[in-house]
């Protein structure tokens, strides 16, 4: 039986990271406890239950889920992998307490770490899976080049990164003119707040033209390829995988 002794929140951040800024999951630290309610709304779980078929997480492997917010694509690898060792990293210490209520409610093992996406707690070639969902939109150019090179330091030899955010292959000539935006159609049924964030995201254009795909490929990824694309309510979501040699 899962005791609170086994859900846990530690903190890796270092002095001079203890005001280091991030954005919060709802672009608001205010808007928090919004945040499940509205990715049910969205669908965001199917989102993560496809991220967790095809990392391909078997029995027992050790997972770190990068940007884990409020833990729900933890939940989610330990929905289909009760014995996976899993461990979230996210900056929000409000969101990682959230998630180890929602562990403690499920009685399911969790590690929560409070830090950032360039430095993932393992040790050298030691994780299995890397996971990812909507959270490498959040990271800067530097943030998102070292999320890269510690992923491929942390995993094993055949060890994968499976990435879902928003992205995938350039638009269209008729969409070009959007290349820095998501189209309007697509963002409509979201709230304003959320729509002008997504879109003005300069970090999300990056994603385009299967960036996600050239970061992990440049930093030394094999095999790094988009397997799947969505038009999911938000706009384009691409779900990349690459494997570490």
């Amino acid at each position: 039986m899962t005791t609170a002794s086994d859900v846990r929140i530690l903190d890796q951040r270092t002095p001079e990271e203890r005001d280091r800024p991030f954005l919060p999951g709802m672009g608001k630290t205010w808007l928090l406890p919004l945040y499940d309610v509205f990715t049910r709304v969205a669908g965001i779980r199917s989102l993560h239950e496809r991220a967790v078929a095809l990392a391909g997480i078997t029995p027992g492997q050790a997972v770190v889920d990068v940007g884990c917010g409020t833990g729900n694509l933890s939940f989610a690898v330990l929905a289909a992998h009760p014995d996976a060792r899993v461990t979230g990293l996210d900056p929000d210490r409000a969101a990682l307490r959230r998630a180890a209520r929602k562990a403690r409610r499920r009685g399911v093992p969790l590690t929560l770490v409070q830090g950032y996406a360039d430095r993932i707690p393992a040790e050298d070639a030691s994780l299995d899976h890397v996971i990812s969902s909507l959270a490498l939109h959040h990271v800067d150019d530097d943030g998102r080049v070292a999320f890269a090179h510690d992923a491929l330091r942390a995993l094993r030899p055949g060890g994968k990164v499976t990435v879902v955010d928003f992205g995938g292959p350039a638009p269209d000539a008729d969409e070009a003119q959007h290349a820095a935006h998501f189209p309007a159609h697509a963002l409509s049924h979201l709230p304003h707040l959320l729509r002008s964030r997504v879109a003005r995201n300069s970090t999300v254009a990056r994603n385009l033209d299967n960036g996600i795909v050239a970061l992990l490929a440049g930093v030394g990824f094999g095999d790094a390829g988009e397997v799947e694309h969505l038009e999911h309510t938000f706009g384009p979501i691409t779900l990349v995988q690459a494997t570490r040699p």
